[in-house]
């Protein structure tokens, strides 16, 4: 079986402080995972905010360097980012789909445009017939079509649609991975499920291996292949997602899970924290800095 993807050991690391007082915060520590060629799959990154997700998902685009550890594609290092010819050939293959559509897509600017422009440069495409069959292919996998938004502005559609169209602009070029960024976070509840189950349909249909990056539970137990749970940039906990989700090993992914609101508790008024489960996280972030992943037998890792 051939690596894909490969993150190994990596670790960023932010200056903090003015001249007179520098220190150093580690962002992500010990992350260390692999997508194999052929075998798509969904591999979820959960935390809460500050938890180093989005740290670890732009390392991986090459957007920032790791301070210690690699990540290569391809058996190759990603190229940072630039216009090198590596990395136009690096982005073709992974694409990535960020959290808030309405800031990835210029209000003056038309949606089909972005669409092309993606064609135009990774797919080296400039015939009119060629570009819009490679535009309404990537839409319709989306549930939309060029004819539905041609000549539109992004204000003219909506949340779920111009999201939509983000993961289509994503699409033409006709990856390998796709790393989704809280995806769901800024649509409508009724529109976060179409967006999840087109997650599904890429990896099952199309092949296309998903980064799917949250901090709801939800969503990552019913899409998700792999997990990861990250505390203070620190993975804690790894593995299968439905043996993890339903029996976390890790206090704080415990904490995690606790603290997911349950419909039976619908109406009773009070809510109790988890106080033992947030002490316990407490004292394990406390530890993490001499801590390790340890495999258990079901095949997860756990940080002691």
């Amino acid at each position: 079986m051939t690596t894909l993807l490969n993150v190994d050991r990596v670790s960023k690391r932010f200056a903090m402080g003015g001249i007179l007082s520098r220190d150093h915060v580690d962002a992500v520590v010990d992350a260390n995972f692999a997508l194999e060629k052929g075998t798509p799959e969904i591999f979820t990154i959960i935390g809460e905010s500050g938890s180093g997700k989005t740290t670890l998902a732009r390392m991986i685009l090459g957007l920032e360097q790791p301070s210690e550890g690699s990540i290569e594609f391809e058996g190759q290092p990603v190229p940072a980012g630039g216009n090198s010819r590596a990395r136009q050939a690096f982005m073709a293959k992974v694409q990535p789909v960020f959290q808030n559509p309405f800031e990835a897509f210029n209000p003056l600017k038309r949606v089909d445009r972005y669409l092309e422009a993606t064609a135009r440069a990774f797919r080296k495409l400039s015939s009119r017939a060629e570009l819009d069959k490679a535009m309404d292919e990537a839409l319709v996998k989306v549930g939309l079509s060029l004819a539905e938004i041609k000549g539109r502005y992004p204000h003219e559609l909506s949340g779920g649609q111009l999201q939509r169209c983000a993961i289509a602009r994503a699409l033409v070029c006709e990856p390998e991975v796709l790393i989704a960024d809280e995806p769901v976070s800024m649509v409508d509840a009724s529109l976060r499920m179409a967006i999840v189950n087109l997650l599904k349909s890429l990896r099952d249909d199309f092949g296309v291996h998903v980064i799917y990056i949250t901090h709801d539970l939800a969503t990552a137990y019913y899409i998700s292949d792999r997990i990861i749970i990250m505390q203070k940039g620190r993975v804690v906990e790894m593995g299968p997602a439905r043996p993890v989700l339903d029996d976390p090993q890790h206090a704080y992914s415990q904490l995690l899970k606790a603290s997911v609101l349950s419909a039976a508790d619908a109406g009773k008024g009070k809510l109790e924290p988890a106080t033992d489960l947030l002490e316990a996280s407490d004292k394990k972030l406390a530890q993490a800095a001499t801590s390790h992943l340890v495999e258990k037998p079901d095949g997860r890792f756990v940080r002691e």
